[in-house]
Order: structure tokens, then sequence, then C-alpha cells
């Protein structure tokens, strides 16, 4: 939850009114390097959303997460385990190990009732976007993609995207925002 990534987006997040709430996984927590079992993480995340909606009642509650912690956190939501929750946003959804291109990771996604928002880089290693763009289709209404060109699974980019990462960032929060705010309307 330290990384200076999530440090950076949070502080975007923040400038324009969206409050976040980060949390670590217990093998992170305890620096291991092995992440613990699936039904560990999914329990952790619905923990951080219960958090959460003690912490601020009276705000829309967006869950979602980087990497893997977006997607423990759909897995969640397909469980029926985060119910206040209006809509998942996804930091580089994780459909596929590198170099293995593959749809099962997101075979849960159909029983997802919310909303989502899809950030995913170009050059993203672990989301072909061939593979991507038709899951989102097929998940009709509920899926916005958004992709950030040049950008990989961290989000750095090239130098000819012509954008720092720090611009970058301020996109992916600008982006989130504005989803967001369909959401409330």
């Amino acid at each position: 939850m330290t990384h200076p990534f999530l440090e950076s987006l949070a502080k975007e997040l923040a400038e324009g009114g969206v409050a976040t709430l980060r949390y670590q996984f217990p093998y992170i927590e305890e620096r291991r390097r092995v992440p613990d079992k699936p039904e560990v993480l999914i329990s952790t995340v619905a923990a951080a959303i219960d958090r959460a909606r003690e912490t601020a009642p009276e705000l829309p509650l967006l869950a979602g997460g980087k990497s893997m912690g977006g997607r423990m956190t759909s897995q969640a939501c397909a469980q029926g385990l985060l119910e206040p929750v209006k809509g998942l946003v996804f930091f580089g959804f994780p459909l596929h190990p590198p170099s293995r291109p593959g749809t099962k990771r997101a075979e849960h996604l159909a029983k997802v009732n919310v909303q989502m928002l899809f950030l995913q880089g170009t050059r993203d290693t672990l989301a072909d976007l061939a593979l991507l763009r038709p899951i989102c289709e097929e998940l009709g209404s509920r899926a916005t993609l958004q992709v950030i060109p040049e950008g990989d699974h961290s989000f750095h980019v090239l130098k000819k995207a012509g954008k720092t990462d720090a611009e970058v960032i301020k996109e992916l929060a600008e982006a989130t925002r504005a989803w967001a705010a369909k959401l409330n309307d």
C-alpha cells in the first residue's frame, strides 16, 4: 500500500475529491513472497470494504485495485461479498500470466453485477487487449475499457507517448473520477 504508484494515485484521487482506503494482503504485511490462498485474499478484500463502509458510510463506495488486488476484488464481488459497492476499478487487470495469453481469470466477471472500469496499457504483458476487448464487449454496459497508449502493466510509458509517468497517473485518476461521477448520476 506504500508503493509509489499507489501513493501517487491516491494523492491524485484525493485532489479530485475521491477518498481512498489502502490496505495490504497478509502475505505482504508478513513480507512473504508467495501470495496467500485466494480465500484469504478475498476475505481481506471483504474486510477492507467493511472498514471503508464503517469509516465513511455517507460516501458512495467503489472497490478495486492494482493487478491482483483488482482481480481479488472482482472475485469477492462475484461471490456477493461486496454488496454496498457501486462499481469496480481495475488499474491493470491481470487477465493472464506474462507471455501465456488466456481468459480463464476473467470467467468470474460475468457474475459481477456492478459497473466495472478497466484501465489498461497497450504494452501490458498481463492483459492482451485482443483478449480483453471481447470480454468487455460481452460484459456489455457493465464494462468500460480505457486504454493507456504505450502503458505497461505498471503504467510506465515509452518516451514516444509524450507523457511522463506522473501525467499518466493524473490521467488514471481523472478517468476514475469521471467514470465514478457517471455512476452517481
